[in-house]
């Protein structure tokens, strides 16, 4: 069973997951898994879990899906266990209640989402969404984790382009430290910060990549990687399952744009991919943040290439080295 401790020294929480420790990892055994022994390609859905959600036109676990989500099978947390903690001398340990969820793309095994086009892109936003929306109905959940890991550089474990959701009953320190800052700055402001970062990076122009009606892309001012890019909405939207119909369609458009910007300049790459959004629901934890949050939060979208590694400074000091200025990143996106 996983277990949620708290790290004294550190002041923030590890997830004690012993299932992992037995994921494939393709990458490490530097093979290529044929599409034949592959769970995700098409036609091998009785080599997954039975799927929680589907777009598709027929019977459920069965060919022609356009996306598919099914329980991790090395989930890090498992929804099917009962809330509880306890104490172990100075140390606190916590039931690992969750949600771990897969979301594979696509049918397609080697097509990965940056070279969708935005029609799928689209389909892959409204499945993230249709998940969100369900997982906030468990009251227990607190805080959703959306990521994606493509590649070696980026930690993946399959070949087959997936995202991964995981939600907890609780909040990660830095989230919660991010959300005091932003309230902190809203009660002087009257604004979020993303929203005069963004306002900031449009008046200087030196960093947008992109932008739309409703979407704007840019590379931050202190990117921690070399061509990092954050898509950001243009009005407070605290979390995408809020977007509007017509923003869920202009922001796969604005996917599909960055990623093509990115793959003239870098080709294929390694990336990771993550959402920020607001909490799932509220807790004592939070409780103190839920009644501004939708004037002041802003929900984005991180996309980090890896095109390198990072070392042992980066992880002890927890500051990162990047080769590449922000504002060289912006201009050979954007002009490219």
């Amino acid at each position: 069973m996983s277990e949620i401790r708290v790290d004294l020294l550190h002041n923030q929480h590890v997830l004690i997951a012993p299932k992992r420790l037995h994921r494939p990892d393709f990458y490490q055994q530097e093979r290529k898994i044929s599409k034949k022994d592959c769970p995700f390609c098409e036609g091998h859905e009785n080599m997954t879990p039975p799927e929680i959600f589907a777009i598709r036109d027929n019977g459920a676990n069965d060919i022609h899906w356009k996306t598919r989500v099914v329980p991790n099978l090395y989930k890090a947390v498992q929804v099917e266990q009962s809330e509880g903690s306890k104490r172990d001398g100075l140390f606190e340990q916590i039931n690992g209640v969750g949600a771990h969820e897969v979301l594979i793309d696509s049918p397609f095994h080697d097509k990965d989402l940056s070279l969708f086009d935005a029609t799928f892109i689209e389909l892959w936003l409204k499945t993230l969404i249709k998940r969100i929306e369900d997982l906030k109905n468990d009251k227990r959940l607190i805080y959703i984790s959306i990521f994606k890991n493509f590649g070696q550089n980026s930690g993946a474990t399959q070949e087959h382009p997936h995202t991964q959701l995981l939600a907890l009953p609780l909040m990660p320190r830095s989230e919660l430290d991010f959300l005091q800052k932003n309230l902190k700055y809203y009660k002087k402001h009257g604004r979020g910060k993303l929203q005069d970062i963004i306002e900031n990076e449009k008046k200087s122009g030196e960093r947008i990549i992109d932008e739309n009606d409703d979407f704007v892309a840019y590379c931050p001012y202190a990117s921690s990687f070399a061509f990092e890019v954050i898509i950001a909405p243009k009005r407070n939207i605290s979390s995408l399952n809020y977007c509007r119909c017509e923003e869920v369609t202009s922001l796969s458009q604005m996917l599909e744009s960055v990623f093509s910007k990115l793959h003239k300049q870098l080709g294929k790459f390694d990336y990771n991919l993550y959402f920020r959004l607001a909490p799932l629901n509220t807790n004592f934890e939070n409780e103190s943040f839920a009644s501004s949050i939708e004037k002041n939060f802003r929900f984005n979208i991180r996309i980090i290439p890896r095109i390198y590694r990072i070392g042992g400074f980066e992880l002890s000091s927890n500051m990162a080295i990047n080769p590449v200025a922000p504002e060289k990143s912006a201009h050979l996106l954007r002009e490219g």
